[in-house]
């Protein structure tokens, strides 16, 4: 089956499955430094944490902390 007919079976637009998600190397290390900042700083929000990042030497932007903040809980 064509990938045409089957996204018109499903009723998906066919840009959406041919979406691939880009894994980022230092996802790991950023990830942790979030986690370690945010029990460090219980009260601040993403983007204070953020802020934070930024001034330890991150090329981060605060709507890619949101994504991890959100996952990590």
């Amino acid at each position: 089956m064509t990938e045409r007919r089957a996204c018109r079976l499903s009723n998906q637009p066919r840009g959406t499955q041919r979406y691939r998600a880009i894994r980022r190397e230092d996802e790991d290390a950023l990830t942790q430094a979030i986690v370690q900042l945010a029990s460090q700083y219980g009260r601040y929000g993403y983007r204070r944490i953020t802020a934070l990042l930024k001034r330890a030497g991150w090329r981060v932007g605060k709507d890619r902390v949101e994504r991890i903040w959100r996952r990590e809980g």
